[in-house]
């Protein structure tokens, strides 16, 4: 019985039947997969139960997503003509655009007594009001510790976020909502979380209690709420955990990547979903912002990206990552260019975009909030400053904006202020070109270009014996003893 109120085998089936499925598709991460077979077993039996409608329905496992495994794989549940997705184990409950979805989270083991304890201890300490937030997984034992920690010194300041519904119908792009839903309600949704602040008051206003790992789940609520004061409290260890400086060093290191996006001449758009909802929507606004602010933009669809499939594109100064919020940030270290999100190319193309310490994890919220594209006015023609070239730099598209409209007196000055900010040729530059224009500029700079066919002669090339032998000793080479 324990296995199966894990697995949930009885609500899953409950669900199938209700919606009257006929092609049910299994989504298993790798860590799951060698529990398949079982689950399957106990599925297929409570369905058996149920009669004989029951009999037919086929239940497909998949494993090795397409893309990251908290998403749900509409793409392979679409190959075997699925009507639905049963998805196990961790999940950042994004939208899904074309099948509906049943989650089911797991039941991970945790000390509950423990973790309130912890909990009430937090909470007399802070001179905020605590909001709890926690890993889908410990879902199950959220009711136990509000039993264990609510007390008449901690009943006021105590707020416990709620996890949104396991069933998930496709959603339309139109009906995509962010962070924040309601901004007269101040009710806020994160990793398949949701909770209501109370009137008069912000985020800031909070500390926040984690329960559960250091995960992408958590870096998610760390990166989007870092001016909260935040702890963890880490299940295994049974201890409370209060620094977050290593977490919050990402924000740093998130900077540096979008000063090193401006000067890129050619940006790489990678497709990290084919399946939450508003990606497509996305992609354009992305591509559009980039073609307007100077810089040449190419899309790719290849799977889970690493340094070895990225580096066939060296061409590419930058990519920029269009996945969900759990998968978004990518550790770009070993790859040849970095790799920023949506929210970050946003502040890195559109000029005079600042960073005002919030940032922004799904791309949902940016489809129809953001600005799209640069304006050709002449202050966005001038040059900008690049902080880590410690120059000026002029992006190519711009400098040729309306080059056939301008009168011979406006051309004259503009050639005159260019003459006044650069130098002689025998000086440094004080204005830098931007980098290639596109990719057929940098494979015509390569020094090799591939194999170089003499097309002007149409004569049969002779053909040459090659070395035959062993590589210690070719039978052409004379051995010396």
């Amino acid at each position: 019985m324990e296995f199966e109120s894990k697995y949930e085998v009885s609500r899953v089936a409950t669900f199938i039947r209700t919606h009257g499925f006929k092609r049910v598709a299994l989504q298993f991460p790798d860590e799951l997969l060698k529990e398949s077979t079982g689950v399957v077993r106990a599925l297929r039996k409570e369905l058996q139960s149920c009669g004989e409608s029951c009999n037919n329905i086929g239940l497909y496992v998949m494993a090795d997503t397409t893309y990251g495994s908290c998403c749900v794989d509409e793409v392979g549940a679409l190959h075997i003509n699925a009507d639905c997705v049963i998805h196990y184990g961790h999940t950042c409950l994004s939208p899904t655009s074309k099948l509906p979805a049943f989650f089911v989270f797991g039941k991970a083991p945790i000390n509950a007594s423990n973790c309130a304890k912890h909990l009430c201890n937090y909470a007399l300490s802070s001179k905020k009001p605590v909001l709890v937030l926690f890993g889908l997984e410990y879902g199950h034992a959220i009711h136990d510790i509000i039993e264990a920690s609510t007390s008449e010194t901690t009943r006021d300041k105590l707020h416990f976020a709620d996890a949104m519904s396991q069933s998930m119908k496709p959603t339309k792009t139109s009906d995509v909502n962010g962070d924040c839903d309601d901004a007269s309600q101040k009710t806020y949704s994160i990793g398949g979380l949701r909770w209501s602040l109370e009137q008069g008051l912000s985020m800031e206003d909070y500390s926040l209690f984690w329960i559960g790992p250091d995960n992408s789940a958590f870096a998610n609520v760390v990166l989007t709420f870092n001016d909260c004061e935040i702890v963890r409290y880490d299940v295994t260890e049974n201890l409370l955990l209060t620094d977050t400086s290593q977490q919050r060093r990402i924000l740093k290191r998130r900077y540096y990547l979008v000063e090193k996006a401006k000067d890129a001449g050619i940006v790489g758009i990678l497709v990290g979903t084919l399946g939450v909802a508003g990606y497509l929507s996305m992609i354009h606004q992305i591509k559009e912002m980039v073609t307007k602010a100077g810089k040449k933009a190419y899309t790719f669809v290849m799977g889970k990206p690493n340094p070895s499939k990225l580096a066939n594109f060296p061409e590419c100064d930058v990519f920029i990552y269009i996945s969900c919020s759990q998968t978004a940030l990518l550790d770009s270290k070993e790859f040849l260019a970095p790799v920023i999100t949506p929210f970050e190319a946003i502040l890195a193309f559109n000029r005079g975009s600042k960073w005002t310490g919030k940032y922004v994890m799904q791309f949902q919220d940016l489809v129809a909030s953001t600005p799209v594209g640069v304006e050709n006015s002449g202050e966005e023609e001038e040059a900008r400053f690049s902080f880590l070239q410690g120059g000026y730099i002029e992006d190519h598209d711009l400098q040729d904006i309306n080059k056939e409209d301008e009168d011979g007196p406006l051309a004259l000055m503009k050639m005159t202020q260019t003459a006044l900010q650069e130098r002689g040729k025998d000086h440094k530059t004080m204005v830098k070109k931007g980098s290639t224009k596109s990719g057929v500029d940098f494979f015509a700079s390569r020094a090799f270009q591939g194999l170089d066919i003499n097309n002007n002669s149409n004569a049969p090339e002779p053909f040459i014996l090659g070395r035959s032998g062993k590589a210690s000793g070719y039978n052409h080479e004379t051995s010396e003893h």
